[in-house]
């Protein structure tokens, strides 16, 4: 499996690549995504959300259209990718698949786990493929997403980190912005978090 990633647009949101047997999965396409995807893949199979924000769905309607892909995302942030109070301007678009908590996925022979750490957003979820977990805004290196936007709830990311508490493996996590880290590594930071919500 090899992963590319590429930040995007002016909050440098990771937008990644995923390849594995030949077929790619696009995770997170931000803003201005589209030429970079096209560059970048042979055999798309699907575009996944990790969450509904406006910088990681962007280009969600016009990779979906010139692709030919389906479209994965959280059920509980749909509302997310029409309207955005913060950018109104951001391009409509319509999940094909809407993913719920904690579901599981064959794409073309991979798996994927979508795993639900509301908090940041309602349907805010990570998403594991093999040995790796894209963790969207959920959490980052040494840090985790911001609770104080609209549809934003700390008691829900409070319990979000006790569930990530509780993860008995470890993987590297690609995050939404920044560089890579690992479960175990934040497992150690999350008691920290906790207290602070």
């Amino acid at each position: 499996m090899s992963i590319k990633v590429q930040p995007m647009g002016p909050y440098q949101t990771n937008c990644y690549i995923v390849t594995k047997d030949g077929k790619d999965i696009i995770i997170d396409p931000g803003v201005d995504a589209t030429e970079w995807v096209k560059e970048n893949v042979t055999n798309p199979v699907a575009i996944l959300n990790t969450h509904g924000h406006f910088d990681h769905v962007w280009s969600n309607a016009e990779l979906q259209r010139e692709l030919g892909v389906k479209l994965y995302t959280p059920k509980e942030d749909d509302m997310l990718l029409r309207q955005s109070s913060w950018m109104p301007d951001l391009p409509p678009s319509t999940p094909d698949v809407l993913v719920e908590p904690d579901e599981e996925f064959d794409i073309e022979g991979i798996k994927v786990k979508f795993r639900h750490f509301p908090g940041h957003t309602p349907g805010c979820s990570t998403i594991e493929i093999d040995d790796a977990m894209f963790s969207g805004d959920f959490i980052f290196e040494k840090s985790i997403g911001r609770t104080d936007f609209p549809y934003s709830n700390p008691a829900d990311m409070k319990k979000s980190l006790e569930k990530f508490m509780q993860l008995d493996y470890d993987k590297t996590i690609y995050p939404g912005h920044g560089g890579t880290t690992t479960i175990k590594q934040e497992q150690r930071y999350a008691p920290f978090w906790i207290q602070q919500l």
